[in-house]
């Protein structure tokens, strides 16, 4: 099925609609942009130039999706925005381009869901299956992995990594590195406790909780120093391939990760 594009829509000549797509009504979509099939673009939402998007993707209304980074060391240069498929962004959102210094391209997987006022700054990547909850932020250069939840008006310091499966509580600020399976709360936010119920809705054995558990009690509440407490896990539970991205994820660390929370430990 051809697009359809609102009489009222502003299209430009240069844009790519895949079959299917629907341009609702004072939808701006600017030059050199590619749009995949069965994608809605709803009234009053703007795709900014050097925009690429997959297929089945949803742009809801005042939506801003490519827009020029907010960083005083870009000068107009080409710079991408790349989504996958499947994708939700809500009312008010912002997804900014890459930079020349962080890469180029800012990217964003599939099946992830953006609500209103979420902001993804410059040269951020994302993955797979994300949830990031009403004015959740990301600063620039931010790495967040698949299935994580970002609650609402969380902010991610620039450089941040987020691991696969973490959980960041409402109103937490964000500003090391949060491993996967882990989840973090508090105005400057500490590890809490492993994500015990993204584990059970990834349907984690009882086993493969109790590991992660052990983890997250060696590295945040023992006393043995972080290089021995990695080894023993990489030892102890290296049968676990998510003890593994776990320990490899700290070992990668550049920023340090997240202190334990002041709250009661699990």
């Amino acid at each position: 099925m051809a697009a359809q594009v609102h009489p009222s829509a502003f299209v430009h000549e240069s844009v790519r609609l895949g079959d299917g797509v629907v341009i609702g009504p004072c939808a701006v979509i600017e030059e050199d942009v590619v749009i995949g099939a069965d994608t809605r673009i709803d009234a009053f939402a703007s795709v900014k130039s050097h925009t690429r998007m997959g297929a089945r993707n949803h742009i809801h209304s005042y939506a801003c999706v490519g827009g020029e980074p907010q960083d005083l060391k870009f000068h107009g240069e080409v710079t991408t925005l790349e989504m996958g498929d499947g994708n939700t962004v809500r009312e008010f959102a912002t997804l900014h381009r890459g930079t020349e210094g962080g890469g180029g391209v800012t990217r964003i997987g599939s099946n992830n869901l953006l609500m209103a006022y979420t902001h993804v700054a410059h040269d951020c990547i994302l993955g797979n299956g994300i949830v990031m909850s009403n004015g959740a932020t990301l600063a620039g250069h931010v790495h967040v992995g698949d299935h994580v939840i970002l609650s609402g008006l969380s902010a991610v310091h620039q450089f941040v990594r987020i691991g696969d499966h973490a959980f960041v509580g409402g109103m937490s600020g964000i500003a090391q590195d949060l491993p996967p399976f882990m989840l973090a709360v508090g105005h400057r936010a500490g590890v809490h406790s492993p994500n015990l119920v993204g584990l059970r809705r990834m349907q984690a054995t009882r086993e493969l909780i109790a590991a992660l558990k052990n983890a997250y009690r060696l590295v945040w509440n023992s006393e043995v120093p972080r290089k021995e407490a990695l080894e023993q896990l990489e030892y102890e539970l290296g049968n676990y391939p998510e003890v593994l991205l776990f320990v490899e994820f700290i070992r990668a660390s550049e920023r340090g990760i997240l202190p334990a929370s002041q709250g009661t430990p699990v």
